[in-house]
């Protein structure tokens, strides 16, 4: 098996994941499928369009209000994974989809600099594990140990957890040390930020990630050995702005005076705390045991709007320009709008609508 670039430079990028046709799942039908436990979502694509003008114009307005300081994390994080190599070469394996632009910029700041860098993009898949015929497919070509997984973002931390698990055996000699560049949940090793703010791609789904859908796992699809799968978008084509986004970026990030972030660690476990009793506060307000259905962050509460059924938004600050796309979401979708907490680490939370089939807590 060999990979392919979506719509990136192959220089920047290769999936490797099994494009395969599939039937999208309607969003009602998927979710039903996945609360009954009649699916996994992995076993399931929902239909993605190209958002409207009104959106796409947030997310532009995302792009040129925040991109500086994402240019300048970029250039931390790229900073202390060079130094983390000390001479050695640096393996991105960024974490399909949402790790993939961030792990596209942060190739191109490391060799910029000078650094010998690789980048792929594989597929994890939270109760499923991470796709171990990617992980041989890189140990074929890369030392293990110069291998750091990527992500965007942390929600309540279930992608983390997941790495762990699926890499407690060190497979090919494979650990499981992620970076992101935003922590709010206080899991990943390397972050340049515990900031819950908008990363400008986190608004957008195939459109930014080179035209690729989040990753599959179906045995309808997914044989012995394959990789995982997924579709692609060629279809919007005219939309993409996969390019677009890492060309904007990337020299910012090359000319930025990196900052140190080693400090990151001492800070994880208060984050953790934290993350975890807004999710126990969360989940008594609903009367739910489900943690499934709270999805903290921006990032995390934007992808529950867009691609499940949500029940209602939380937001810290009503005012604030980096949630303003989420409340245009929640308003196209007739989803209330509630306050959080406004000492939440968190700006915005999103509730999965139950259909029915909850646990109640007592």
């Amino acid at each position: 098996m060999s990979g392919f670039s979506g719509s990136y430079d192959p220089a920047d990028v290769t999936f490797l994941l099994k494009p395969v046709v599939l039937a999208a799942t309607d969003v009602a039908a998927k979710e039903r499928a996945i609360q009954s436990g009649a699916r996994h979502y992995s076993e399931m694509i929902a239909p993605e369009a190209v958002p409207d003008a009104a959106y796409l114009a947030l997310y532009d307005a995302a792009l040129q209000r925040n991109g500086l300081r994402l240019a300048s994390d970029i250039a931390a994080l790229a900073a202390h994974l060079a130094a983390r190599a000390e001479g050695r070469e640096v393996v991105i394996a960024s974490l399909a989809r949402a790790g993939t632009p961030i792990g596209v910029l942060l190739l191109r700041t490391l060799r910029a600099h000078g650094v010998k860098a690789a980048h792929y993009a594989i597929s994890i898949i939270r109760d499923r594990g991470i796709d171990r015929a990617a992980l041989a497919h890189i140990a074929a070509r890369h030392d293990p140990a110069d291998v750091v997984f990527v992500d965007g973002w942390t929600g309540k931390g279930a992608i983390a957890g997941e790495l762990q698990r699926s890499l407690a055996d060190r497979p090919f000699g494979f650990a499981p040390v992620l970076a992101v560049v935003a922590d709010p949940a206080g899991v990943a090793d390397i972050a340049a930020t515990a900031d819950d703010y908008l990363i400008a791609s986190g608004l957008l789904n195939g459109i930014v990630s080179g035209l690729v859908s989040r990753s599959i796992l179906s045995d309808a699809v997914v044989g012995p050995g394959d990789f995982h799968a997924c579709v692609t978008y060629p279809e919007h084509a005219a939309a993409d702005r996969s390019r677009a986004f890492v060309d904007a970026l990337a020299p910012m990030a090359a000319l930025a005076q990196p900052r140190p972030i080693g400090g990151h660690g001492a800070e994880r476990a208060a984050l953790r705390a934290a993350s975890g009793a807004l999710v126990t506060q969360m989940l008594a307000a609903i009367g739910s045991e489900d943690a499934n259905r709270v999805k903290p962050g921006i990032a995390e509460a934007t992808r529950a709007l867009l691609r499940r059924m949500p029940e209602r938004l939380f937001v810290r600050d009503p005012g604030d320009a980096d949630v303003a796309h989420l409340i245009h979401l929640a308003e196209q979708g007739g989803v209330p709008v509630e306050r959080l907490d406004p000492d939440s680490r968190y700006r915005a939370v999103t509730i999965i609508r139950s259909l029915g089939r909850d646990r109640v807590a007592a």
